[in-house]
């Protein structure tokens, strides 16, 4: 990744990310370009990790070895259409766009040769460098190629492979989605404590910092979840009594119901904007 040269379309808040990481690894500035069209993000961008920025997308991908796809799926046609003249065949396309399949890309982009192409969805807390990230790589995609998506990804927390792209589809009901479970679940533990007389701000507090630490424990640990909730649910007790009141009301079949409804949903979207 070092020789690299990775060229950004779009640098919002997950390409900024990125470029943080890659700069925080060590990527030196002059192999990083970006373009986008708000000059006041091309110069924040400039001044904070001191890359070329560019209006014009085909002076940003100019050389470039990568090309980071990160314009929002409803712009994503207009993008490739306009790009596809000015990026040789052997360059690889990695997109961060939700719902935008290989072959709709590969298609906007054009060209004779199949185009080496990797979609990926990371997650909202890359933004720490703490997300995880599902990736496919359609089969034009080399072994080294397949490295540099990985590293360039890992950049911001953990990167898993999958075999098939319509898996990306649960990628994205489980972790594209999932902190907004993990949110809504706080907010709930949170009104609880208040309602059982904490101040808010305390049960705020202990809440957050419980989710970190069992965070924390299942993945520090070789123990999976179910053994470590079983060690902490004593018999007759009081996580056994809130437990059972979960498991009353259908909370794994609730769980599964939305990740199958967002999953749904995902497919759904990738349908309507591949057209």
């Amino acid at each position: 990744m070092s020789t690299s040269r990775i060229a950004f379309i779009g640098a919002g808040n997950m390409a900024a990310s990125l470029i943080g990481g890659l700069r925080a690894q060590g990527l030196a500035a002059d192999r990083i370009h970006a373009s986008d069209p708000g000059a006041d993000q091309r110069a924040k961008l400039a001044a904070e990790h001191g890359i070329a920025l560019y209006a014009d997308n085909a002076d940003a991908v100019a050389g470039a070895d990568i090309v980071v796809l990160a314009v929002k799926p409803q712009v994503m046609r207009s993008v490739c259409e306009q790009l596809g003249p000015h990026l040789p065949a052997h360059v690889l396309v990695v997109s961060i766009a939700a719902g935008i399949t290989c072959a709709s890309l590969a298609a906007w982009l054009g060209g004779e040769a199949p185009r080496p192409i990797v979609r990926c969805m990371p997650n909202t807390p890359a933004l720490l460098r703490q997300g995880v990230s599902g990736l496919y790589a359609n089969p034009a995609v080399s072994a080294a190629q397949r490295q540099q998506a990985e590293e360039l990804l890992s950049a911001v927390g953990v990167a898993l492979w999958l075999d098939e792209e319509h898996q990306l589809d649960a990628v994205t009901a489980v972790s594209g989605s999932g902190p907004a479970y993990f949110f809504l679940l706080i907010e709930a533990m949170t009104a609880a404590g208040a309602q059982l007389g904490l101040p808010r701000e305390v049960a705020e507090r202990l809440t957050l910092q419980t989710a970190l630490g069992a965070a924390r424990m299942a993945l520090d640990g070789d123990t999976d979840a179910a053994e470590l909730r079983r060690r902490v649910t004593s018999p007759n007790g009081t996580t056994e009594a809130a437990i059972k009141t979960f498991q009353a009301g259908g909370f794994e079949a609730l769980v599964q119901h939305a990740l199958e409804a967002a999953a749904r949903r995902s497919a759904e979207l990738a349908g309507q904007l591949g057209n």
